[in-house]
């Protein structure tokens, strides 16, 4: 008989048995492990999503704010020039 192939013995069976035990189970708390941050992943995508578009729309009105008081700063500007005594 081949090296490559053990007796069966029961201690071996018995062994066998245990170590297939151990192998399923840590491939089931693995699963659950991955279903767990599959699921934790999405969630921070929807949360990275969501404080995004909240940015974009902060940039947005802040750049309408910037937009508006440069038009307002250039007009005190220009009314400022034309108004004071001294200048033609």
């Amino acid at each position: 008989m081949s090296s490559r192939f053990r007796s069966f013995t029961p201690a071996t069976k018995v062994a066998d048995t245990n170590t297939m035990k151990t192998t399923i189970e840590r491939i089931r708390l693995l699963e659950s492990e991955r279903r767990d941050l599959m699921l934790e992943i999405d969630e921070l995508k929807r949360k990275a999503d969501s404080k995004a578009e909240a940015l974009e729309k902060e940039v947005t009105m802040l750049r309408e704010e910037v937009k508006s008081l440069r038009v307002l700063l250039s007009g005190e500007e220009f009314k400022t020039e034309m108004g004071s005594p001294g200048k033609k």
